[in-house]
């Protein structure tokens, strides 16, 4: 089978809310989007997360446009407990997406959210991303401080920098996550590439991404290397070193110190003779 999976939780004592899952063609990497309080489930987002990205392989796997898949996949998930939870809760339970499906001789993929699809190939590292949160922190991050730094004001501002964001997923005019509404599906980046040339290809989730947009120590094609050269837990134990060395986050500053981190990757020989 040509794909690898590797996945940590980001503290030892909370479930894993990354779900990572393939067939023999098809492959599914989510990233629960971490529950806030009164998110309206009783059920939580790992639970969330493992239903929707079952649903969405089958859908993939079948050969269905992977917006439809994900499309029908969302609904479905949602229907496991539109009856016990509200689901018009903003914070309901969601999750970031990437699907690959090698089909003949392309890669299809739909990427939504900031988890990422990188694909080496002769002419170096493609990366696919749907960039639209990124644009939106951008946004947010050129709005000057009001406070001074390093005081309980700035924590503060920096609060309300968060919740202003958290505020604007699953809008119209702002990013999408796989939730409770389909329509996310429809934000989703998709598109297919020939295979001829590339190496392999590496879906991870922000967690493992850190190592390039946190850390630096990695850039997309040197990522991508790595994991194709020395498996897919050789990121993450890179990423898991580099947040320990900064376990305060001072030095690299971000919203969990330690994250789940899932990495999967397929190359067309592995396995082979």
């Amino acid at each position: 089978m040509p794909f690898r999976i590797a996945t940590r939780p980001g503290r030892a004592d909370r479930d894993n809310e990354d779900f990572a899952a393939a067939t023999d063609r098809t492959a599914v990497v989510l990233d629960g989007v971490s529950a806030q309080p009164g998110n309206g489930c009783v059920h939580g987002v790992a639970w969330y997360t493992r239903r929707l990205g079952g649903l969405l392989l089958a859908g993939a796997d079948s050969g269905a446009p992977l917006r439809t898949a994900l499309a029908e996949a969302i609904g479905a998930a949602s229907s496991l407990h539109a009856a016990t939870c509200d689901l018009a809760l903003q914070e309901t339970p969601s999750a970031t997406v990437v699907v690959a499906r090698v089909s003949g001789a392309h890669l299809e993929y739909l990427v939504l959210s900031d988890s990422v699809l990188v694909v080496p190939g002769r002419a170096g590292a493609r990366l696919f991303a749907e960039t639209r949160l990124e644009e939106l922190r951008a946004e947010l991050a050129r709005v000057p401080h009001e406070s001074v730094p390093d005081t309980p004001e700035r924590d503060e501002e920096e609060r309300r920098r968060r919740d202003a964001l958290r505020a604007r997923r699953n809008v119209d005019g702002g990013f999408w996550t796989a939730g409770a509404d389909p329509r996310a599906a429809d934000a989703a980046l998709v598109g297919a590439i020939p295979l001829e040339g590339v190496r392999g290809w590496v879906a991870m989730t922000d967690g493992a991404s850190r190592a390039v947009d946190v850390f630096g120590v990695h850039d997309w094609s040197s990522a991508a290397e790595l994991v194709l050269d020395r498996g897919p837990l050789a990121l993450i134990e890179q990423v898991r070193g580099s947040e320990e060395a900064d376990a305060d986050g001072h030095v690299f500053p971000r919203g969990k110190s330690s994250d789940d981190a899932t990495v999967l990757t397929w190359t067309p020989d592995f396995g082979q003779d």
